[in-house]
C-alpha cells in the first residue's frame, strides 16, 4: 500500500469512526484529510479530495472550526480559504472531550439534580426507590465529570498517562 492509499484508509477509517461516536461522517473526514496533509488546504481541495459538495464541505469546516481542532491560515496572494488541522492530539482530545461533556454530560446532571430534588418528597417504597436509582447515578456521573476534568486539566495528560501505567 502506498502513502496516498495509507491516507485515504485512515481518512475512511476515521469517517467511519466519527460516526460511531455520533459525529458527522464528513466532519470526521475533513478533520482526517486536514491531519494528514502536511501543508494547508483549500474548499476546493477537500471537495475534490472527498468528493462533498461546497455546502457539505463548508458546514464540515465551520463545526471544527468552532471545535477549535482547525485553523484558517492565510496564505500570501491567495484569495481561497486554506485550513490546518490542530496535530497535537491531546489539545484536539481536550477540546472535543469538553465540548461534549459540556453539551451531553452537563445537560443530564441538571436533569438529575432535578429529579433528585423533587423525588425525596416522595416518601412511598415507590418513591424512595425511584431516588435512589436517579442518586446513584448522578453520583457515578458526577465522580466521572469531576475525573474528566482533572484529567483533561493535567499539562498534556499526565494524569491520564499515570491512570493507565495503573490499570495497565
Amino acid at each position: 500500500m502506498n502513502l496516498e492509499e495509507s491516507k485515504q484508509k485512515f481518512i475512511d477509517a476515521w469517517g467511519a469512526l466519527g460516526s460511531e461516536w455520533g459525529i458527522n461522517k464528513s466532519v470526521a473526514q475533513v478533520q482526517a484529510l486536514l491531519l494528514v496533509s502536511t501543508e494547508p488546504v483549500s474548499t476546493d481541495d477537500i471537495m475534490e479530495s472527498l468528493t462533498v459538495s461546497r455546502g457539505n464541505a463548508n458546514m464540515s469546516l465551520r463545526q471544527l472550526l468552532d471545535y477549535g481542532i482547525i485553523y484558517k491560515k492565510v496564505i500570501a496572494g491567495d484569495r481561497k480559504d486554506y485550513f490546518v488541522a490542530e496535530k497535537d492530539i491531546w489539545k484536539w482530545a481536550v477540546k472535543i472531550a469538553m465540548m461534549r461533556k459540556q453539551k451531553e454530560i452537563e445537560p443530564v446532571m441538571a436533569v438529575l439534580e432535578e429529579l433528585k430534588n423533587e423525588v425525596k418528597k416522595d416518601k412511598t417504597a415507590e418513591g424512595k426507590e425511584f431516588f435512589k436509582t436517579v442518586d446513584d447515578i448522578y453520583a457515578f456521573t458526577d465522580q466521572l465529570s469531576t475525573l474528566a476534568d482533572k484529567i483533561f486539566s493535567s499539562n498534556r495528560g499526565e494524569l491520564l498517562l499515570k491512570l493507565l501505567k495503573i490499570v495497565i
